[in-house]
């Protein structure tokens, strides 16, 4: 079990998530004209977007999807894993992200990059949330439902 890393006020996974590259994201990450960046809150559907994002981009040909995991497809700038990948990769590329706005690459505001944001109810995204959380080690079990529900409610 993982306790979370708490960065301007907000918590993430301790686990692949370093403070120092969310304090460079805002300022020194360049987002290029052509990326796309597909950005959700957590347990909102991401995978499934970036599942179709990556099907539009080969036309309906799975093979790229087959043959290529998809933190590799599609990288998590916040993560100590994606964001090195992302700097070094050439082409245009697909960018997953849970950065909220005031943390996200500012160089983004003044770029042609395409922008994909997902909205869920929240409803979904609670429950979601606590099944998936219930069953990993990545961040403290809240244990029942309800006591998940009051964390979800502070922003925990």
């Amino acid at each position: 079990m993982s306790d979370y890393l708490w960065f301007e006020g907000i918590p993430f996974p301790a686990v692949g998530i370093e403070k120092e590259i969310l304090g460079e994201i805002g300022d020194k990450f360049v987002v290029r004209d052509e990326d796309t960046i597909m950005l959700t809150y957590p347990k909102s559907g991401t995978n499934w977007l970036i599942e179709i994002v990556c099907l539009i981009q080969t036309k309906g040909n799975p093979k790229w999807i087959q043959s290529v995991p998809i933190w590799e497809r599609s990288p998590w700038v916040e993560s100590q894993i994606g964001y090195p990948t992302l700097i070094n990769q050439e082409g245009p590329r697909l960018i997953s992200s849970h950065l909220p706005f005031h943390l996200f690459p500012k160089s983004f505001f003044s770029s042609k990059a395409k922008m994909i944001y997902v909205i869920r109810n929240p409803r979904d995204v609670l429950v979601s949330g606590y099944f998936f959380f219930h069953k990993t080690n990545l961040v403290k079990n809240a244990g029942s439902l309800i006591k998940y529900f009051e964390w979800f409610l502070k922003g925990n």
